[in-house]
């Protein structure tokens, strides 16, 4: 019989509900109806339909080529990367945030395509956008010299990712703010047996704990996910940085095809650990899959390892 443990993740947070946490708006919202991407005479054309306007820019990158649309900022919770890409000339669609404040979209080229003109049209009545992006095909040598983002002021490459300063201790005055991840939705099932799977036992989960939380006294609760959706981990932390948690309690449950383990497993963050560490768990893991095409190659992975490890 399959036996379904409980792997807690427990992280005190060194949070702040300072300038990185108010930059966390995620405002927009993706319109579907109006998303899509298609081939055209010559090239490509990539629409995305935003609920408003936001700051954004486009270029392309090269070795593999690729079109980025950055944001500040897109909430992508409901867009599905499958009903975007209509075109031969696209290869895969992916999208999420990748910092405080950033979001991203990246479409993987099938070919070298460079940006002929990119357009954002709104809606006076509804005040929802539609960003149009029309790309011609080129040589290698002119995709090539055109790549790279230009520099821009106030999308600076180098801002600092998530912090990894651990807060004053609670003096036992105020409430202990505590956020719940419970692990996987959307598209990720996680773990499955007998019929369950790890996404829904755990939003269950974490949905009784707020409530025995609550009824306790001294905590305020908040869940990084309240149905069955997709968010992604790095997502799920920044959550609690914009909030400003004391404590981070990522959910999971492995399911084991053989041996009787039962109980729960606790990781928790360690001060001592090492760089060497962290290159060892980057081997072992393709970010790219796990966060469904966010790259965290630039962010902070004191909170990430943990989760990716989970």
């Amino acid at each position: 019989m399959i036996r379904i443990c409980l792997a807690v993740a427990i992280c005190a947070m060194g949070l702040s509900a300072q300038a990185q946490g108010r930059d966390l708006s995620a405002l927009a919202r993706v319109e579907m109806a109006q998303t899509r991407i298609d081939d055209i005479s010559g090239g490509l054309r990539v629409r995305l339909g935003l609920s408003q306007g936001v700051p954004f820019r486009v270029f392309t990158l090269d070795e593999p080529a690729r079109l980025v649309l950055d944001f500040r900022e897109v909430d992508w919770r409901g867009a599905d990367p499958a009903l975007i890409d209509w075109a031969d000339g696209a290869r895969a669609v992916r999208m999420g945030t990748f910092r405080p404040g950033w979001s991203r979209m990246v479409v993987d080229l099938g070919g070298p395509f460079a940006v002929r003109t990119t357009e954002a049209k709104t809606d006076t009545a509804s005040g929802k956008v539609v960003i149009e992006v029309i790309l011609r095909e080129v040589s290698e040598e002119e995709f090539a010299a055109a790549a790279g983002a230009a520099p821009l002021p106030g999308w600076e490459v180098d801002q600092p990712g998530l912090p990894a300063v651990k807060k004053a201790r609670q003096t036992g005055e105020e409430k202990l703010l505590v956020v719940l991840d419970p692990g996987h939705g959307g598209i990720d099932p996680g773990a499955e047996a007998d019929g369950d799977n790890e996404k829904t036992l755990m939003l269950r989960f974490a949905l009784e704990l707020r409530d025995h939380l609550l009824r306790a006294g001294g905590f305020d609760v908040a869940l990084t996910r309240e149905e069955d959706k997709f968010v992604s981990l790095e997502r799920r932390v920044a959550i609690a940085h914009e909030l400003g948690a004391d404590v981070f309690l990522s959910l999971h449950a492995d399911a084991l095809s053989e041996g009787r383990a039962t109980g729960a497993t606790v990781y928790t963050l360690s001060d001592s650990a090492s760089d060497e560490a962290s290159a060892a768990l980057a081997e072992r893991h393709n970010r790219a899959n796990i966060l469904a095409g966010v790259d965290l190659t630039e962010s902070d992975d004191v909170v990430a390892d943990v989760l990716m490890d989970l």
